[in-house]
């Protein structure tokens, strides 16, 4: 396995413009996650009071933090795994993922509700005030992130049963999670499918080369 991935790495990488085009999406990624984060920070200092919701309302609040953190950290590693495995998945999975993150930071910053009444604790040690915690603080509603991100995966591998089906668990497993926890309100978790799917096809739009050598056999 690890000779074949080290002979994709050495063809993909002597094509002429590869790896000019990987850096650019590397850079596109840091400066949509980079955008988020000031987008979080508006969001939380400028949170109004919490709504009710015909769900939240309507069941108890369970601990879930280990379930939504270290499902998250699962989450980002397994992304990383299938980027590496295959390079020439580089480019439209990060492109993707920064568009993703750049469309909700837009979002998030238009309405800025707070949490509500009742959510589960975090009681996991990740030191406050690190850029790791600011990802959780739960302040950033609209719309969630963890049930949109791997349904977004699923669409991009849709062609392949096997990850499209694992990528859309998780994607149904985080909006289940974020509702018991009470991290979201339903309209977060509900919408997120249909955003998520017309930023896809922005993405098909913007990144047709991309997505060309991401399906290609070589």
């Amino acid at each position: 396995m690890f000779k074949g991935v080290a002979r994709w790495y050495q063809s993909y990488y002597a094509r002429q413009g590869f790896r000019s085009r990987v850096v650019f999406s590397a850079c596109f990624f840091i400066i949509s996650v980079v955008v988020s984060f000031f987008a979080i920070s508006y969001a939380t200092d400028r949170a109004s009071n919490g709504v009710t919701d015909i769900v939240l309302s309507n069941i108890p609040v369970f601990d879930v933090d280990g379930l939504f953190v270290y499902g998250t950290f699962l989450l980002i590693g397994f992304i990383a795994f299938v980027c590496i495995t295959h390079p020439k998945r580089i480019p439209f999975i990060l492109d993707s993922l920064a568009l993703f993150w750049l469309i909700r930071s837009g979002f998030t910053s238009l309405t800025h509700i707070g949490p509500f009444a009742t959510q589960t604790p975090f009681n996991l040690e990740i030191n406050p005030g690190t850029i790791v915690s600011h990802f959780f603080t739960g302040d950033d509603f609209f719309f969630s992130a963890h049930t949109g991100a791997p349904f977004l995966m699923a669409l991009m591998f849709w062609h392949d049963a096997r990850l499209r089906y694992i990528f859309l668990a998780w994607s149904v497993y985080f909006a289940v999670i974020v509702l018991l926890g009470h991290l979201h309100y339903s309209i977060d978790v509900a919408s997120a499918f249909f955003i998520t799917y017309s930023i896809y096809h922005i993405v098909l739009w913007i990144f047709p080369k991309e997505r060309a050598l991401f399906l290609s056999k070589r």
